[in-house]
């Protein structure tokens, strides 16, 4: 049977949360502007998997209605379920709706999720709003391991010269993973400080690392 608008809105409208998914997925194969309308439905579905498969494809449709789209996303952070909120916070990013960076900051200073913290953080360069530059700074100094290397990852890809002086101490970190991730973010900065750094990790203990480094200086 081929896929429709009606077949889709009719599996989005269904009973049975299986069938309200698989509409959730068959939204790729329709016009982008017909996708954008109909996901409007599942976004706010009963069910915690349909909405969390919604809302992580309103990266990709929210174009159509930037607008829309962030009314729906804005929504979606204030979700019951942490994986819809991290889901929201992803696509805000990925649509660089920046009307949404104080409800991104809200969320990470109240929320005790970690997924949900790590997703913002992680979007926050893509999201590209000078704002978050203190935020950022904030996450650089977490205690959760899992934040920190994504934090220096956001401030390169800000590109607030001000993360440098930030950066170059995790040169020296003892996890070669967060020595890596300072040479991508410096990379980004086209300061003699920054340079230095990533020549000195040229020397790096780890391969990876030295090698990352040697590529950035040839970039």
């Amino acid at each position: 049977m081929s896929i429709t608008p009606d077949s889709v809105r009719n599996l989005l409208q269904s009973q049975d949360f299986g069938d309200r998914l698989r509409g959730v997925n068959q939204l790729r194969q329709l016009d982008p502007a017909i996708a954008f309308e109909l996901i409007q439905i599942p976004v706010v579905d009963s069910n915690v998997r349909v909405r969390y498969a919604a809302v992580s494809q309103v990266a990709t449709l929210g174009s159509q209605n930037l607008s829309a789209a962030l009314q729906l996303l804005q929504v979606a952070l204030a979700d019951l379920e942490p994986d819809v909120q991290a889901a929201a916070a992803d696509s805000i990013c990925a649509l660089r709706l920046t009307d949404a960076y104080a409800d991104l900051e809200t969320l990470y200073r109240h929320t005790s999720e970690w997924l949900v913290q790590f997703s913002i953080i992680a979007g926050l360069g893509e999201l590209g709003d000078p704002r978050s530059f203190d935020l950022l700074v904030e996450a650089l100094n977490s205690e959760n391991e899992v934040i920190q290397p994504v934090a220096i990852g956001s401030l390169g890809e800000l590109g607030d010269v001000r993360a440098v002086e930030l950066l170059i101490p995790y040169a020296t970190n003892p996890d070669w993973q967060i020595r890596q991730r300072v040479v991508q973010a410096l990379a980004r900065f086209n300061t003699p400080d920054a340079r230095s750094t990533i020549e000195t990790l040229t020397q790096d203990e780890t391969e990876l690392v030295a090698e990352q480094a040697k590529q950035a200086l040839a970039a």
